[in-house]
């Protein structure tokens, strides 16, 4: 299928990790992950905007969560100025949340006909594992064809639990019970030379 038209008949939804870690640089007197996160976002907003004007869904989570709607990329310096990076890393909830409304969206036929990508930008592993691959099966086992959601997390910073828990993301839920294998994990190894700008860009066009 063209990336285009792809992209054209589906929505997309993005959320990103604040918690305290994400202020740190990985390289010295580099950017922070919270500054390539930002970055990263408004590359998504823009590519996303050429065909839905309506702009993306954006939550920024650490132990609670803010949901944002239409966001355009004009819109996105000012979501990052009002938040900053602190506290924990509750996962689940955010996911949880962003599934609930595309299921209650899905219901009202509110939905696009390919159905709709949540991407995680996240840096740490989350406070509660199995809560997260629980909300996932349940989503996972919610649809009628594969490709109809899509859970890509994506990790920043070189936190060695977070690249774990997200290759176990990636290669377990089946065995356990999810119907569909809906998550792709890119992890900091994945990413080779890849900016966390390339890696946004290359999901969505998947």
């Amino acid at each position: 299928m063209e990336g285009g038209t792809l992209l054209q008949d589906r929505d997309y939804t993005l959320i990103i990790d604040k918690s305290g870690s994400m202020s740190i640089s990985d390289q010295p007197g580099g950017k922070t992950r919270w500054d390539s996160a930002q970055e990263s976002t408004l590359a998504l907003a823009r590519k996303c905007e050429q065909f839905d004007p309506d702009g993306i869904t954006i939550y920024l989570f650490s132990g609670r969560f803010r949901r944002y709607d239409n966001v355009t990329s004009d819109k996105v310096a000012q979501i990052y100025l009002e938040n900053d990076p602190m506290g924990r890393t509750d996962l689940a909830a955010v996911l949880k949340d962003a599934l609930d409304d595309y299921f209650r969206r899905k219901a009202n036929g509110q939905t696009k006909p390919n159905g709709e990508t949540i991407l995680v930008i996240t840096d740490g592993e989350p406070d509660d594992r199995k809560a997260v691959m629980r909300v996932i099966i349940e989503a996972a086992n919610k649809i009628e064809r594969d490709e109809e959601l899509a859970i890509s997390l994506i990790q920043v910073g070189n936190d060695k639990t977070a690249t774990q828990f997200l290759k176990a993301l990636d290669d377990e839920l089946q065995g356990i019970g999810a119907k569909f294998d809906i998550v792709d994990t890119i992890t900091m190894e994945d990413m080779e030379e890849m900016s966390l700008v390339d890696i946004l860009l290359a999901a969505v066009s998947d």
